[in-house]
């Protein structure tokens, strides 16, 4: 009931329907073209698919998608998973990419890079610059560790880092580090392929995290966040490094502000930049904090690259880092702002600059460094 990437390039396109029934999240980090994305129960009797063909079921990485296929048969539905799932058509793809880009002339990491010198200058190149200027992300001197998790964000961000470095009037260094958590050989050859081709030149070290967090039963996902961001600090200091650049963009910030008013009671942000409380010395930047999610897939698809969602080698539909519950939550809140989006065109410029105007004299209580302050404590002085 499956079939390989080999056998699947030996078919004529024709004779069969990729179906992929990953979550919208996981088709928003990257897609087979021509694939029709479709729910798991809403298969049947749906009218993108065409049922004369043979339906090829994609999954994350070929494991659900064995389940689905075989229900499909039993059916009577010429069905089969796809080996490997979507995992293995990316390690496939980019591939047969590499061997044209070596017969052919040219690099495609200069067309890359000049697809954010021109045709994404004003959406990307030019946020990410302001956020420099603007929030003092970058120093002479600096030595920063721009960290890569294998998905858009961080690569964009260490081309970005790369084109900043190859124009800028001050000196700073860049070192471009990946932790392999637990990986899975698949995963890992993903993030290599994708930043040698991008002519990204990483320094990847090893921890035991997965395996560390695999047997806890309580929030394992926010344990696992934690403990990558103390690693790469941690190596990241010992490679001589002062910062570490992560890869949120401006609509994890507005996110994160209506999560914590909504699920948490608390009116906060994610900051542009903080000092670390456990490295003394170190500090973690933001550089994309003012590029919007569009513009990065907007870059990703106009230069046909793929990247994985999440490398966790336990789940299918982990992200970065964030549990289901959690998963659930800020897909809510994006979907929230979206529908506040068609009545109000400004709505998300809104939210992002709702913490740049907060008024104290307004505000029953606040938190400063620790300690409650109450508008009572100064009412009657």
């Amino acid at each position: 009931m499956s079939i390989s990437i080999e056998e699947l390039n030996s078919m004529n396109p024709d004779s069969y329907q990729i179906i992929d029934i990953r979550d919208e999240a996981e088709i928003g980090h990257g897609a087979i073209p021509g694939a029709v994305a479709v729910a798991t129960e809403e298969i049947e009797g749906n009218e993108k698919i065409d049922f004369s063909k043979k339906l090829v079921i994609c999954c994350s990485r070929g494991k659900y998608s064995v389940d689905v296929a075989e229900e499909l048969s039993e059916k009577g539905i010429d069905a089969e998973s796809l080996e490997g799932g979507y995992i293995a058509w990316l390690i496939d793809n980019m591939k047969q990419k590499e061997a044209a880009e070596k017969a052919g002339e040219g690099s495609f990491a200069k067309d890359v890079e000049q697809s954010l010198r021109k045709k994404f200058r004003k959406s990307i190149w030019c946020k990410f610059t302001k956020a420099i200027n603007e929030y003092e992300l970058v120093k002479p001197g600096d030595k920063i560790a721009v960290c890569i998790s294998g998905g858009k964000d961080s690569m964009l961000m260490a081309k970005l880092f790369q084109e900043l470095k190859r124009h800028n009037k001050f000196d700073f260094e860049v070192k471009f580090l990946v932790m392999d958590p637990g990986y899975s050989p698949a995963n890992r050859q993903v993030i290599e392929e994708n930043a040698k081709r991008l002519e990204i030149p990483i320094e990847i070290f090893e921890s035991d995290i997965f395996e560390s967090v695999y047997n806890v039963e309580k929030s394992p996902c926010y344990l696992c966040a934690r403990m990558r961001r103390g690693y790469l600090y941690s190596h990241a200091q010992k490679m001589g490094c002062n910062k570490i650049a992560l890869g949120h963009h401006y609509d994890d910030v507005i996110e994160t502000i209506l999560m914590g008013m909504l699920y948490s009671a608390q009116f906060q942000t994610m900051m542009p930049k903080l000092h670390s409380t456990n490295f003394e010395g170190m500090e973690l930047i933001r550089p994309l904090y003012l590029v919007r999610e569009d513009a990065i897939k907007a870059w990703r698809d106009y230069n046909d690259l793929h990247f994985i969602q999440c490398a966790c080698k336990f789940t299918d539909t982990c992200t970065t880092c964030n549990n289901e519950e959690n998963q659930s939550k800020r897909m809510e809140t994006k979907e929230l702002i979206a529908r506040l989006k068609k009545v109000n065109p400004y709505v998300e410029g809104n939210i992002f600059k709702s913490v740049e105007n907060v008024n104290l004299d307004t505000i029953v209580a606040y938190k400063q460094k620790g300690v409650k302050h109450h508008f009572l404590d100064e009412y009657d002085r």
